[in-house]
């Protein structure tokens, strides 16, 4: 099968690539407005970008609503106009918490509320931190690229990590025990992973 993705449907296009590109890390990222509304959703198009400094980035579509008009989600128009986020790692028991969090709700609907999470102050940015995660990450807005404005077209977000907040209980020496983290990941459709089946690989020494 050989696919030309201007000759296709990009429904089908995105059906390709949440399936191939497999298991995608999920960022649970948390924004307030201008006016202080909390807003807390999920996105799968999301990774680390390097350490030094710490960035991370992650992609927000755009909305359509039911005119067809497109329309920024509210993470998207929460960062670029406060400029702050924190990212919070999703870990398996509560998967469904994050999962009530992912509903297209108004932009007045606080998703803490609705998926019974806990907001934990943060530190040096405005959003709150998601108490329930393991790994929290503190990040301003470094840059906004905007990719494609037509249906499914997305904008990365790019933030530095300025302070990060890690349970004692799931690091030792700045090592994360997956075991303990228990993050999942995306799959394709309704579709997660868990990280419990690994193997190691270690790197070739190349003299």
């Amino acid at each position: 099968m050989t696919v030309h993705p201007s000759e296709q449907n990009p429904r089908d296009i995105y059906k390709l690539m949440i399936g191939s590109i497999v298991p995608r890390p999920i960022a649970f990222v948390s924004t307030v407005s201008p006016e202080g509304a909390r807003n807390l959703a999920p996105f799968s198009f999301f990774n680390g970008v390097c350490p030094n400094p710490p960035v991370v980035c992650f992609c927000a579509s755009f909305r359509q609503g039911p005119d067809g008009a497109l329309a920024k989600k509210d993470t998207l128009r929460n960062v670029q106009q406060t400029g702050e986020f924190v990212v919070n790692i999703v870990s398996e028991d509560f998967a469904e918490a994050m999962n009530l969090a992912s509903g297209d709700y108004a932009p007045d609907v606080d998703e803490f509320v609705v998926a019974g999470l806990t907001p934990l102050a943060s530190v040096l940015v405005k959003p709150p931190r998601v108490q329930q995660a393991r790994v929290q990450m503190e990040c301003r807005l470094i840059q906004v690229v905007t990719v494609s404005e037509r249906p499914l077209g997305g904008s990365v977000v790019l933030g530095e990590v300025v302070l990060f907040h890690i349970d004692d209980a799931v690091v030792d020496n700045f090592r994360i025990d997956p075991d303990k983290l228990r993050a999942i990941g995306r799959m394709g459709g309704n579709t997660y992973a868990r990280t419990t089946d690994r193997f190691d690989l270690a790197r070739p020494v190349v003299k």
